[in-house]
């Protein structure tokens, strides 16, 4: 079968055939129909992170389920969201409530199947959605109805469980509080499409891109800033001189770190949802922290659990509550996925999905 492979940091991309193993005991295969381009993709193959190699990028996708393996419940045809970060379920902090912290989830990669010549072959974050068809353990798929559209499902397996649940779970963002948002990929606008659906306001978007003031106001956000030396000024003008209640970090850079500290007000909160690299180090100044009374804290995968919330995530989509139209730049093929990872790095568009004709 085809999938797009990295075979190392800054190497070009390349569709390659590659084989899979059959299912084996409580795993399953999975048609891939759609599968989101996202930064923590772009992230595998410009070193900010450090995965092995040769590695099937892809790990936001949706698909149907064509093969179980034994002891395997979910019937075939099953329309499924991949879970990139299956909870155990035994470890201390699936116990305490916290799956999306699970001691389990920590490899970038996993060994799964071979290339054409017989390399040895890894996938992203257990998925490797780029492909035609995955296997997987059984614990990361999560049935959704068969009428969502498998562009919008495959979203809800990382950028809208990642930005809605920053929203709803970390930061709890309640009616009337306002709010900033800083970097407007999929995640940022799926923030912003959460914070509108929690009434709050007023809900100001940022981004260095000019081009997505429109994106940005069609998710949900009152007023599109760029970031420039007016921009804290313009923030506290917009909320009574106080700064917002929350401000969302989704680019994962220390220096819009501190712009979100410098956004929020007195008592705020800051909550980190980009993923940044481990030697790009935060400053703060003691007495800041001490005299402003903010809150920094990250948001990992939405301080969800996937297997209750993505269902409930679908549900609203599949009613109209929840819109995931202008989280979508475009629809393409396979062979464009490369030209999409370009556009990624260069901060074009939201998100660009993958899909399948099979």
């Amino acid at each position: 079968m085809r999938a797009l492979v990295a075979r190392g940091p800054g190497a070009p991309l390349r569709i390659e055939q590659v084989r899979l193993p059959a299912p084996g005991p409580g795993e399953l295969r999975v048609r891939i129909r759609a599968a989101g381009v996202c930064h923590s993709d772009l992230s595998m193959v410009n070193g900010t992170l450090a995965p092995a190699y040769p590695l099937v990028l892809g790990h936001e996708a949706a698909g149907v389920v064509a093969e179980v393996g034994p002891g395997v419940t979910v019937p075939v045809g099953t329309q499924v969201v991949l879970n990139w970060a299956p909870a155990c379920r035994a470890c201390w902090f699936c116990r305490h409530d916290e799956p999306w912290l699970c001691a389990a989830n920590t490899a970038p990669a996993v060994p799964r199947g071979e290339t054409a010549d017989g390399t040895p072959l890894h996938v992203t974050l257990g998925l490797g959605a780029f492909a035609e068809e995955v296997v997987v353990p059984a614990t990361a798929v999560v049935p959704v109805p068969a009428d969502l559209p498998p562009e919008q499902a495959a979203l809800l397996g990382c950028a809208v469980l990642t930005g809605a649940g920053a929203v709803r779970n970390t930061a709890r963002v309640a009616p009337g509080e306002s709010v900033a948002v800083i970097g407007l990929g999929g995640v940022g606008l799926a923030v912003l499409t959460a914070a509108r659906a929690a009434g709050a306001g007023p809900i100001v978007a940022i981004d260095v891109a000019e081009a997505k003031r429109e994106l940005a106001l069609a998710a949900g956000a009152t007023d599109f800033l760029l970031p420039d030396d007016r921009l804290s000024k313009e923030v506290r003008a917009r909320t009574e001189g106080r700064g917002v209640d929350h401000a969302f970090e989704c680019v994962g850079r220390a220096a819009t770190i501190r712009t979100a500290w410098r956004l929020a007000r007195r008592g705020g909160a800051v909550t980190v949802v980009g993923m940044g690299a481990k030697d790009d180090l935060v400053s703060l100044a003691a007495a800041d922290i001490f005299h402003s009374a903010r809150t920094l804290r990250s948001s990992v995968y939405g301080s969800s659990d996937p297997d209750r919330e993505v269902p409930a995530l679908a549900r609203e989509v599949v009613d109209g509550t929840l819109d995931l139209g202008p989280l979508i730049s475009g629809l393409i093929p396979l062979e464009e996925a490369p030209a999409a990872f370009d556009r990624l790095a260069r901060g074009e568009g939201a998100r660009w999905v993958v899909t399948f004709d099979h």
